[in-house]
């Protein structure tokens, strides 16, 4: 027997005692000083063991902390890794109704800056009905038990028709093979309104992400329209009128300059009367078009060989649906673990900074449609035509033949030797290795954003079993 090489720990604070997690098995335990020096010398104490010693050896080994071998475990890495890539219970197709954004956000490569608005793509009906037969063809072929259809973009609200088509369609599809569905709309809220969630709510809404980026003030100067106009009030009425209709994820992007503005934005939002509504509050760093800054912000480096803005999705929003996360992409890591305690100390749910992936882009049935019916392997990638891997109708050329290959070999994770954090991170963020190392296959590694993930998880674990104490 040897310890696991997914156990990670982290001391409690005020105490002897020791928080042990296994990130293969999710096995989280507070155990003694004994029991972990018992777990450290395993391998070479032959001495008899004392019946408190073979009880606490029996635990671990239950719990995964203890294992047969280094080549068993590697085995079971791979295991699920393919179990990751071919589970079959839920098809997720997310749907970019299309690259338009009715915002001026300095810092995405999309917006209404200059005449980008005027030839950004946008999604037909007639290409609505092929994608709606499309993936009721992945439904027959796949029989999950559950459809997840996510409305993405640009801004998604400023192609209502499609997503009603796709929302009415798909759910009668789903209620006739059985099939449970779920959809969820990122969004930047300026357009959500209640009849947008009552016309949705019958066919599986169940959740809208909304970003907000710091308080009043901040938020309006990184976000406004096109003429200056701030845009915070009017997505806060907004959530107001359908918190109660439907759950509510708050998201934020972030930077060396605003992200002293976000316990502000939280001391505001504890304050309104849809608090309890909100389902989750989560932050990250922005994408910036820059080469690395020196205020410890990593940008993606969002432009094209001719150094004009890719005709992408989001990038500020991509990984980040509502019940989703892609924190490891591009993670300041003091600030993050700030912003999560801050978040928890107002009383909301946030992502735990360690429970992160695998993500979409390592599962076979997770689609991203762009507005002409390209298929890519996840919303950081939608839009750029070189890394489409497909077509709603079938159609195949070299590019997107060569695209499919290289995503299918994904496994940056194999790089990462015997690090602790690679059932949770998969090697890092693929859009984030692409963009700043030049490599999708490469890891993109932010593990101290990890292990400050696993003493939070530590402290809290702390504060409940005191609690039962």
């Amino acid at each position: 027997m040897q310890p696991s090489m997914f156990n990670v720990r982290a001391p409690i604070d005020g105490s002897a005692d020791v928080f042990l997690m296994n990130t293969f098995t999710d096995a989280q335990i507070i155990v003694s000083r004994d029991v972990v020096d018992l777990l450290d010398r395993i391998e070479d104490d032959l001495a008899p063991r004392t019946t408190e010693e073979r009880a606490a050896l029996e635990l671990l080994t239950e719990h995964g902390f203890l294992v047969d071998s280094r080549h068993t475990e590697r085995q079971a890495l791979e295991q699920f890794f393919r179990e990751v890539r071919d589970g079959a219970d839920t098809l997720k197709v997310t749907v970019l109704t299309t690259l338009q954004c009715n915002f001026a956000c300095g810092y995405c490569i999309q917006g209404d800056h200059g005449d980008y608005n005027k030839h950004a793509a946008r999604m037909s009906p007639e290409m609505a009905e092929r994608l709606a037969e499309w993936t009721e063809a992945r439904i027959d072929a796949l029989k999950p038990s559950k459809f997840v259809l996510t409305f993405f973009g640009g801004e998604p609200l400023l192609n209502l028709p499609v997503m009603y088509l796709l929302a009415e369609r798909l759910h009668a599809s789903c209620a006739a093979r059985g099939v449970t569905m779920a959809i969820s709309i990122i969004t930047n809220g300026l357009l959500l309104t209640r009849e947008v969630v009552e016309r949705l709510n019958p066919h599986g809404l169940t959740g809208i992400k909304i970003t907000l980026d710091g308080d009043r003030d901040t938020h309006n100067r990184m976000r406004p329209l096109r003429g200056g106009q701030g845009t915070f009030d009017k997505i806060i009425a907004n959530v107001r009128q359908v918190a109660h209709l439907t759950k509510i994820a708050i998201g934020g992007n972030f930077d060396a300059d605003s992200v002293d503005s976000y316990p502000a934005l939280l001391d505001f939002l504890s304050e309104q009367d849809f608090a309890d509504k909100l389902s989750r509050v989560t932050f990250k760093p922005v994408i910036r078009e820059t080469q690395i800054s020196g205020k410890g912000i990593i940008p993606l480096a969002v432009v094209g060989s001719d150094s004009k803005p890719l005709n992408g999705a989001c990038m500020t929003s991509a990984g980040m649906g509502v019940s989703a996360a892609c924190d490891s992409c591009n993670v300041v890591d003091e600030q993050m673990a700030f912003l999560r305690e801050e978040t928890k100390k107002h009383g909301f749910r946030t992502v735990d900074g360690v429970h992160m992936g695998p993500c979409e882009i390592h599962r076979s049935h997770a689609h991203t449609v762009g507005p002409d019916g390209s298929l890519y392997a996840c919303p950081g990638f939608a839009g750029e035509s070189r890394q489409a891997v497909g077509h709603i109708d079938g159609r195949e050329d070299a590019l997107r033949t060569q695209a499919l290959r290289n995503f299918e070999r994904l496994s940056a994770w194999k790089a990462c030797q015997d690090c602790a954090f690679i059932p949770v991170c998969a090697g890092g963020c693929t859009v984030a290795a692409h963009n700043e190392l030049g490599d999708m296959h490469a890891p993109n590694c932010h593990k101290t954003s990890f292990e400050a993930g696993v003493q939070a998880l530590a402290r809290d674990a702390a504060r409940e079993y005191a609690a039962m104490a």
